[in-house]
């Protein structure tokens, strides 16, 4: 650019605009070099001192969606994965769906009973070797961090169901973990109180190689939430008949959420581009 730009952050601060940002989170969905110097070219065309980075982003978006499908889903993973709510059940659906394509066993919402009370857990999961109970924390605002109180509640939680299950012979010779996955980030005492108490901690940024972000890209597990061309109403649909991931949709499926039969083709196309790995 000629001249510093100067745009806002969500916090309210002011900051020069910095293109290697945009250039690296281009770089990470995957998009092409002349892809990336496009969309950074007319970017930086619309750009006004003072504006929000939530508009230049918004921007970016906007401007690589009609270049890549592929890449745009990639982009705007993150919101997508916001808008899995309100209630926060399709998240838990999400997890287990990424635990599952490890291979293995997942059930959703379950009820068990502990050695002292019984508890409501998001996803179970097991294999030959590994038990694993899990805690999803689902937020609808992407500044909102979980606290270490979280993790000191969810380990006493999964303290009281290992003991039970140690007592019937239920993990055996299995190794038994508690994780607790969220879709925004962890304060920097949650973090250390989950690696001391042997929690596996998983937000969108963290831990570095098995962040939510990477396991999703890594799997090709992009929510429906990702696709463009479906409605908000249609999603809702799609979720109501079971159907969370993209690999998922179906023409059936599609056909169930009343989606006009000249889009369907349209729809199977974008979802296999983002599932393609």
């Amino acid at each position: 650019m000629s001249k510093e730009i100067l745009v806002t952050k969500k916090s309210g601060d002011i900051v020069r605009f910095d293109v290697n940002k945009l250039r690296k989170s281009l770089k990470r969905v995957g998009a092409k070099h002349e892809v990336i110097e496009r969309v950074i070219s007319e970017t930086e065309m619309y750009i006004q001192n003072g504006m929000s980075t939530h508009k230049v982003y918004k921007k970016a978006y906007s401007i690589l969606s009609k270049i890549s499908n592929r890449s745009a889903g990639r982009y705007r993973l993150k919101k997508a994965i916001m808008e899995l709510g309100p209630t926060g059940y399709p998240f838990e659906h999400f997890v287990g769906a990424i635990i599952k394509s490890d291979g293995f066993e997942v059930e959703v919402g379950q009820i068990i009973e502990g050695n002292c009370v019984t508890h409501e857990v998001d996803v179970v999961a097991h294999n030959s070797s590994t038990l694993i109970v899990v805690e999803c924390k689902f937020h609808r605002e992407g500044n909102r961090k979980s606290d270490v109180k979280v993790p000191l509640y969810i380990r006493s939680r999964f303290n009281d169901i290992e003991e039970k299950w140690n007592a019937e012979a239920k993990i055996g010779n299995r190794k038994f973990e508690g994780w607790v996955v969220t879709n925004t980030r962890f304060t920097d005492d949650a973090k250390r109180y989950g690696k001391c108490s042997g929690l596996k901690m998983v937000s969108w940024d963290y831990p570095n190689g098995s962040s939510l972000r990477e396991l999703v890209d890594r799997a090709g597990l992009h929510p429906i939430t990702s696709l463009r061309t479906i409605t908000k109403r249609e999603k809702q649909l799609l979720f109501e008949n079971g159907v969370v991931l993209c690999r998922e949709i179906t023409e059936q499926a599609l056909l169930k959420a009343y989606v006009k039969p000249n889009k369907i083709k349209k729809v199977m196309q974008e979802a296999m581009e983002l599932v393609e790995l």
